[in-house]
């Protein structure tokens, strides 16, 4: 099988998610496409008539974020218009898939140069977003829930934490090192190799840096916040009262009465806006256009798991990604697993008892931001970022996603 490498890898900085105080809330989703798309075309001397896909991730495809963002997002970038593109949704996981099925597209031989990414405007989502209706529960869709109730993603991470026995201070603690290692981040410079800054269409700067960070943090500041999701969990979704703690507790009766909930704002992934691309080749592409590779795909893995739970697939998709890969746990020298909550990347580190030296070595979403459709391509460029500042060889990216799926990556540094 052919190659796939990776070329480039660039990103918005990301912007709190909020309408009136984020300094990207009041663009287009596709402006934010457009402008890594333009970042990875100008950085690498692109001829964007050469591109054969752009595959994009992108979750909530409704309004602003419907028709097909990928394809949109080029033709407003000034692409070529033999540039084509298509739009994907994973949920959260729709930015390492975008990065795997255009891995796929290269390797198999069936194209040569093909860009992989995501956007997700949070700020836009969030005030459309109905937090009374399950996310996939509609009217017409009652026999799913029946067969498999789907609640909202804080009380899944509230449940996995009682069921694992993990607790507040455990939570709380991996947060506080979050905020820490991005402060580092950032303060080093570790970022700007990706960063790629947002102008306005007349030409002023929106933003240059992360938005979101709140490097104050302490166990002291987290352990004065008020847990948020016990107010979702008896939130009536139906004319029935079925609550969403009730849809848990359907297939998980141990719970009832016994819920912990632990987390909360500081310890839950940040709202906020972004947009990130890569650029993959062949080796054909690579030296047609003179390109220098920075690190190849290796494998690439999709895992699903218990949808009630949800958040629990990122430990079998990694461990199914190093099975096809022919590595261990302790060849991996950086690993990303997306922050969605606290106790997602508590239970990935014990489960697979890594060094916790080695994973979200910059910090992660709890510090940062997790911009959906965005975020799984972010955390591959930051991976491999983290690779070429650090020596190592191999990086392991995955993340949970609704449905109870994640989907993983291994690369290497070339």
């Amino acid at each position: 099988m052919a190659e796939a490498f990776i070329i480039d890898a660039c990103r918005t900085p990301r912007g709190i998610g909020k309408v009136g105080k984020g300094s990207l809330a009041h663009l287009h989703p596709q402006h934010l496409a457009a402008t890594v798309l333009a970042g990875l075309r100008d950085r690498n001397a692109l001829d964007t008539s050469r591109v054969d896909d752009i595959i994009w991730g992108t979750s909530s495809q409704r309004g602003a974020q419907g028709a097909d963002l990928g394809r949109m997002a080029a033709l407003d970038a000034g692409y070529d218009i033999k540039a084509s593109g298509v739009t994907l949704d994973r949920f959260c996981g729709s930015g390492i898939t975008s990065v795997s099925l255009a891995a796929a597209q290269v390797m198999s031989g069936m194209e040569d140069t093909v860009i992989a990414g995501g956007t997700e405007m949070m700020s836009y989502t969030a005030a459309t977003a109905d937090p009374t209706t399950p996310p996939m529960m509609d009217a017409g869709n009652l026999h799913l829930r029946e067969l498999h109730p789907q609640s909202q993603q804080g009380c899944c991470a509230d449940a996995i934490a009682t069921l694992e026995g993990i607790d507040r201070e455990a939570v709380d603690q991996l947060a506080v090192t979050s905020q820490i290692r991005a402060a580092r981040a950032i303060a080093e410079g570790r970022f700007d190799k990706a960063l790629v800054p947002v102008y306005n269409r007349d030409g002023s700067l929106a933003l240059d840096r992360e938005e979101f960070p709140r490097p104050g943090t302490t166990l002291d500041s987290l352990g004065g916040l008020k847990t948020v999701f016990n107010m979702f969990w008896g939130i009536p979704v139906d004319e029935q009262g079925m609550t969403y703690g009730n849809m848990i507790e359907k297939k998980y009766p141990q719970l009832a009465g016994q819920i912990q909930h632990v987390h909360h704002a500081g310890n839950s992934s940040g709202v906020v806006d972004g947009a990130a691309a890569l650029l993959l080749a062949s080796e054909a592409a690579v030296s047609a256009n003179g390109w220098t590779p920075r690190a190849r795909i290796v494998a690439t893995a999709n895992m699903g798991d218990c949808p009630t739970l949800m958040l629990n697939a990122p430990v079998p998709a990694a461990r199914k990604v190093l099975e096809k890969a022919g590595l261990t746990t302790s060849d991996i020298d950086v690993y990303e697993i997306n922050e969605a909550f606290s106790v997602v990347a508590e239970k990935f580190i014990r489960d697979l008892d890594l060094d916790r030296e080695k994973v979200n070595i910059n910090g992660g979403a709890m510090a940062l931001g997790h911009p959906i459709g965005a975020t799984g391509s972010i955390l591959i460029g930051t991976a491999l970022d983290e690779l070429e500042r650090s020596g190592g060889r191999y990086g392991l990216i995955t993340m949970c996603a609704a449905g109870g799926m994640a989907p993983a990556i291994i690369i290497e540094r070339i």
